[in-house]
């Protein structure tokens, strides 16, 4: 600074990222006989530096206005935002959110159906992929993504739309390679990397969990949660290269973390695993999962189109949008979770007691029960049945769309788990107990249920 410029220092009311300092600089850089200025959102102020005459009070308050603040120091932050701009941002994007689940609902891009593992061509693989990246996936580890993007936007709003979509590529570059490497391992071990139900649910409800923190933290009504920071443990972090100072974001363990998507639950990405299983093949295994990967990516990359693009207002009010989308996912797969934990949220009334109300798609023949279901790619149908307690049930499932999302089907209290093939599967079991015995996809989300009874 010029031994002839001064400075003076401003406090602002409302600024909680670097899109605020920028926005702030913006317009305090166009005021007359201001020369340079420094924003700093953390402490909440911005140093002017000028020459002679301090400029006019009025024109600063209105250029601070005119970036969307006010001068003065914030009220003592508490458990709820006192900002009313934040509240409006998010009655906004609740009403956009719920028009886009609208239109996606309307499109119905979830499943596809193949009578066989002949029909799966690379072409055909990659289509999967595609439907996958735009549903399930999308659903699974999008949120995800979004939430880590959308604070590295946020933390750097300086950085290029080239800058800011980097972030996705590694992601999705970590995914390619993973799954190409573990597929073709797959095709070489078989089924060794199968998780069991409850270490699925258990990872699905943390990756929903973190989430909702991501999601919390962008849309600024609970300042408390920007104090809650996620680091991975120090020797991991090492083994990686992740300096302990990046808390928010790395390179390498945004590549990581897209490379971990292997072993999330989705029913598209398990289906494409059996068959990865079945080749015996490391070349073959890794082709088949490497190419899903790919087929993934134009949904997933999505996403970082829109998060590269944004800045300045329009990026305070995409972010709490974000934000809002990544708490939607992250209760969607928290409940997956608790789902394949085996842990009833429904809060359905259970019946112990049988009635005289036969269930159509239950029969008794040579003393056995015989129950049908359908699996189609929008789940099972039906999917509720009543049945007798110690008496054997042989569970007939015609499996219609047998590379959907609805194909791994598990029934965790008996240890049963099956990745359903075309046409009639059976599955048997003797129900012991009486009350809600549950079953679902690999994902936790298509459901159903035996209700059991004396």
């Amino acid at each position: 600074m010029s031994k002839n410029h001064q400075k003076s220092s401003i406090s602002i009311k409302g600024m909680h990222c670097k899109s605020c300092e920028m926005l702030i600089e913006e317009e305090l850089s166009a005021v007359p006989g201001v020369k340079k200025v420094k924003a700093d959102w953390r402490k909440s102020a911005v140093e002017v530096c000028y020459e002679g005459k301090y400029p006019e009070q009025e024109e600063i308050t209105l250029a601070i206005r005119k970036a969307g603040y006010d001068i003065g120091q914030d009220e003592k932050t508490g458990f709820f935002s006192r900002n009313k701009e934040d509240y409006k941002d998010l009655g906004i994007a609740l009403i956009f959110l719920l028009g886009f689940y609208f239109i996606l609902k309307g499109l119905g891009l979830n499943s596809l159906s193949f009578a066989s593992s002949e029909d799966l061509t690379v072409p055909v693989i990659l289509l999967v992929g595609l439907t996958a990246g735009f549903s399930s996936c999308m659903a699974l580890v999008g949120g995800l993504i979004l939430g880590v993007s959308a604070k590295y936007s946020e933390q750097h709003p300086e950085a290029t739309p080239a800058e800011k979509f980097y972030p996705h590529l590694l992601f999705n570059s970590g995914r390619v390679v993973s799954y190409a490497v573990l597929g073709g391992v797959l095709g070489l071990l078989g089924s060794a990397f199968q998780l069991s139900s409850s270490v699925l649910g258990f990872i699905t409800i943390i990756v929903g969990l973190t989430m909702l923190l991501m999601g919390l933290q962008l849309i600024n009504i609970f300042p408390w949660t920007d104090k809650i920071k996620l680091t991975l443990p120090s020797g991991i972090a090492k083994v990686f290269g992740i300096k302990k100072k990046q808390e928010s974001y790395s390179n390498n363990g945004t590549f990581m973390l897209g490379a971990l998507t292997f072993f999330l639950p989705c029913g598209f990405t398990q289906a494409m695993q059996v068959y990865a299983v079945s080749t015996g093949s490391f070349f073959s295994g890794a082709i088949i999962m490497g190419t899903f990967a790919l087929g993934t990516m134009p949904g997933l990359l999505s996403i970082g189109g829109i998060t590269s693009a944004v800045k300045g207002l329009f990026a305070r009010r995409f972010f709490t949008f974000a934000g809002v989308a990544v708490i939607a996912f992250s209760i969607f797969n928290i409940s997956n979770g608790l789902n394949l934990a085996g842990i009833d949220v429904s809060a359905k009334p259970i019946s112990t007691v049988a009635t005289t109300t036969v269930d159509p798609n239950v029969s008794l023949e040579n003393g056995v029960q015989v129950v049908h279901m359908k699996e189609t790619g929008r789940g099972y149908e039906p999917s509720n049945f009543t049945i007798q307690k110690g008496v054997p049930v042989k569970w007939v499932i015609d499996a219609q769309e047998p590379y959907s999302c609805a194909s791994s089907l598990l029934l965790s209290q008996y240890n049963i788990r099956r990745n359903l093939v075309a046409g009639e599967n059976i599955i048997e079991f003797t129900p012991t107990q009486v009350g809600r015995v549950r079953f679902s996809c690999s994902m936790g989300m298509y459901t159903g249920a035996f209700n059991v009874v004396e």
